[in-house]
């Protein structure tokens, strides 16, 4: 019984860049992305996956990385708002990091991580077809689905702003709307 291997080798693909690490089966992705990799756009909120703050993209799909341990990962791509341009050096801001500072789309800043990799998730989800709770029932299925700011306002629903600026932040996604 007191062998029981409680760590395990796990590769993660980071923005772009292949890491393998030794990580503790209660290792959270969003404690290992911060404190292993110094990665620290994403923010611990509530760490019960209640505010979005910790929201990073798992192989292009949004996920509350406060949630999901990091072990259940290996082989995942993820991409942070440190990796949404690409290449990774910061350079060139990404179309919503853009439109989220010409909109002033934030206040304190806490939230605009998660907030940027949520509507980019948002963008991908409605360019995929996939409809939200407040889609029209009689939109035609099988294309993208377009975002009004009813969807928008829906589908970043689980991002919270203790500031308020969610009428900027629907704004910075209608600007980057294809």
């Amino acid at each position: 019984m007191g062998n029981l291997q409680h760590h395990a080798q796990t590769t993660l693909r980071v923005n772009g860049k292949p890491h393998t690490l030794t990580v503790d089966h209660r290792r959270v992705l969003l404690d290992l992305l911060r404190d292993d990799l110094d990665l620290t756009g994403a923010k611990k909120g509530c760490d019960h996956g209640q505010c979005g703050a910790c929201t990073v993209l798992v192989d292009g799909r949004r996920v509350n990385s406060c949630l999901l341990f990091a072990v259940a990962l290996d082989g995942c791509e993820v991409t942070t708002v440190e990796g949404l341009t690409g290449n990774g050096d910061g350079e060139e801001l990404h179309p919503l990091q853009r439109a989220f500072l010409e909109r002033d789309a934030l206040q304190c800043g806490y939230c605009t991580p998660g907030q940027i990799c949520s509507a980019a998730g948002v963008l991908s989800e409605a360019a995929a077809g996939h409809p939200s709770h407040v889609t029209d029932p009689a939109a035609p299925s099988g294309g993208p689905m377009p975002l009004d700011r009813e969807e928008i306002r829906e589908r970043l629903s689980g991002n919270l702003c203790r500031c308020g600026a969610y009428p900027r932040i629907a704004e910075a996604v209608e600007d980057v709307i294809p």
